[in-house]
């Protein structure tokens, strides 16, 4: 059989169909057009899983379940997303209209939690069954799973990984609380600490790296900086990354997982990121003195996790 993982996103729509083998053989996406209403969204989704499905030279018939990975408060057991404001949803029946659109077992999942999923299953972890996966993006998204299963609390709030505090009275977070470990860890945190640095030192070669317009910053910009032996770029890097391994040391004491697995674009940067965070987290953990500890790794599955993830969400529900 296969499965079709769905990554429902405020801005796109990707539809991935799986073998057995926890494999993609066939994608395609749309735009998803918010806001509109739910039964449009959900009659789109169908729509590219078809064209998915027969990209793969399937049928329907040959397609065992769906997978939703959605943005969002999502409640697995209703199959609602209770509140999702990039999509403008509040306790939306998707998957009541996806079962009665396809036919299919629908299954529905924090899109975080999807792409955790994914890693565990088919990526860096594994083999494993329990790890957590931190996404550093736009915010810091994160998803734990124990004993093979999706961990989200007893009311599917749980595992808002990037809005535990790390600096207390610290940086506005769009959560509404300060010092969120979101507000200094993210890609966004990275750029805001660098064009501050840039203005702190303006001969800085951060500054002929973006052609002397501030607006042109990414999260690569301090690393390319450090890269040059920039001393303004180092410190930036080493300040975030002294960010970053206070988080995962936090998430480590908590779940004390087998791996933890970095992604987001800046988990490219590779060694350079992961082998400072592993010394940190190797000396600050309680459990450091243990024989056991946990790995900590870059992510695999990129942009895949969270279709893999979803597609497979049928497994983690048994």
């Amino acid at each position: 059989m296969y499965y079709v993982g769905i990554d429902l996103g405020g801005t796109n729509i990707a539809v991935g169909v799986c073998n057995e083998q926890y494999e993609i053989i066939a994608t395609a996406s749309a735009k998803t057009n918010c806001p509109r209403p739910c039964e449009e969204i959900c009659a789109d989704m169908v729509k590219v899983t078809e064209e998915a499905v027969a990209k793969a030279g399937l049928t329907m018939d040959q397609i065992a379940s769906i997978g939703i990975g959605a943005p969002g408060a999502i409640n697995p057991d209703t199959k609602t997303i209770e509140f999702a404001n990039n999509l403008g949803f509040k306790f939306a029946p998707v998957g009541e209209i996806m079962e009665r659109l396809t036919g299919k077992e629908i299954y529905i999942e924090n899109d975080a939690n999807a792409a955790a999923y994914g890693e565990a299953v088919a990526g860096a972890a594994k083999g494993t069954r329990n790890s957590v996966t931190i996404t550093l993006g736009t915010g810091v998204g994160g998803g734990v799973i124990i004993d093979g299963k999706v961990f989200s609390g007893f009311n599917h709030f749980g595992t808002e990984l990037g809005h535990t505090v790390i600096v207390r009275g610290g940086r506005h977070c769009s959560c509404g609380r300060d010092g969120c470990w979101e507000a200094y860890a993210s890609a966004s945190a990275l750029i805001y600490q660098t064009k501050i640095a840039m203005v702190d030192h303006p001969e800085s070669v951060m500054w002929a790296l973006v052609d002397s317009d501030i607006n042109r910053v990414s999260g690569r910009t301090a690393f390319d900086a450090m890269r040059k032996g920039d001393e303004a770029g180092t410190q930036v890097v080493d300040q975030y990354i002294g960010y970053v391994a206070c988080g995962v040391a936090n998430m480590i004491n908590i779940f004390q997982p087998e791996v933890l697995c970095i992604g987001g674009g800046i988990s490219r940067e590779g060694e350079r990121l992961l082998a400072p965070i592993r010394k940190e987290v190797e000396d600050t953990t309680y459990g450091r003195y243990s024989t056991k500890q946990p790995k900590i790794v870059a992510a695999q599955l990129g942009n895949d996790a969270g279709i893999i993830g979803a597609a497979f969400l049928g497994l983690s529900m048994k």
